[in-house]
Parts: C-alpha cells; structure tokens; sequence
C-alpha cells in the first residue's frame, strides 16, 4: 500500500495540485525510465514510454482508489504500454538499429576483462549469447524475467504490474527461466 506521504501526494494531485503530481513524477521517473530502457531496448521508444506513462496516469489518477501500492498501479501502466510497444515492433518486424540500441550490459564495467584477452573475449560471447536468448523469450517472458532479475520485484509485485496472479508470473518466469538456461547451454 502507499505509504502516507505518497498517500497525501496523490490525493492532492487528485484536487488538482501540480505540485503534488510533479512531486509523484519525480520520485519514479527513473524506475519509469529504467523499467522501459530494460524491457525495450531502445532510448527513444523508452522515453516516449515514459512520456506515455504519465500522460496515463495524470488523464486517469482519479481512478486510482488505493487497491494497491501506486507502484504497483504504475508499473502495469508502464508494462502495459512496453508490450503494446514490443507487439507493434514484432507486426512491423522491426528491430532498433544496432547503434541505437540500449544495452544494459554495456553498463556494466568489467574492469578485469581489460587485462585478461580471453576473459574478454569470453564475456563479449556470453553477453552476445545473453542477449540472444532474451530475444527468443516472449515479450510477455522477458518482461516478468526482467523485473525479477534486473529490478529485482517480487513474483506478487509483477503478478500484479502485468494484471495477473502471482502464480501466473511464477509460471512465466519458470518457461523465460528454462529458455535462458536451454539457450546459454553450457554457460548456464
């Protein structure tokens, strides 16, 4: 549930103060972000996303009733819209071009690589061999796989986000989980 202070906010952005809603919008405007680069891939498709999102949940705060966490409501939204996103780029075959692509693993600094030419060279195949199997994961797999593992929520929190039940997203993760591991193979 919300806590009291995001209580207070989203009541008085439900009278109207745009203070209290900018205060809503700052406080998850990275996880927003983040949550979008990770599932899309792609900065601009993850910053109309983003924009997308608010619009949402300014036009429908109203309704917004404290069933569940803000959070919560907040992340379907953004699920919702990644999906839409990722469903419209699968009819049109579309795939961001390679040099506009985010990469979440391009974030992560392996200093110790640099010294070590086989340790390099063994961490590019397993990044690339990574990244093919979360390409072979449904849209609706990859997101829950990564929500667990890469924001780190749990099943019931993503069971929720999606609109389902906490069994639902348990059961995705295991499918996305047994593709990951037949994928890498002997990385695994």
């Amino acid at each position: 549930m919300a806590t009291a202070d995001e209580a207070s906010l989203i009541r008085a952005a439900q009278k109207g103060d745009q203070d209290a809603f900018a205060a809503l919008v700052q406080t998850h405007d990275q996880a927003v972000l983040r949550i979008a680069m990770n599932l899309l891939r792609s900065p601009e498709e993850a910053r109309d996303v983003y924009q997308e999102a608010f619009l949402r949940v300014f036009r429908n705060l109203d309704s917004f009733r404290f069933d569940c966490s803000f959070t919560t409501w907040l992340y379907r939204i953004v699920t919702n819209i990644c999906l839409d996103h990722l469903r419209k780029r699968k009819v049109r075959r579309e795939e961001p071009a390679e040099n506009n692509e985010y990469n979440l693993l391009d974030a992560v600094e392996e200093r110790r690589a640099d010294n070590n030419p086989q340790r390099k060279l063994l961490t590019g195949e397993l990044k690339n061999r990574i990244l093919s199997a979360l390409g072979g994961l449904t849209p609706r797999e990859r997101i829950v796989f990564e929500m667990r593992h890469y924001q780190g929520l749990r099943l019931r929190a993503i069971g929720e986000s999606l609109g389902t039940t906490e069994e639902a997203a348990k059961n995705c993760l295991f499918c996305a989980t047994q593709k990951m591991r037949s994928a890498l193979g002997d990385y695994a």
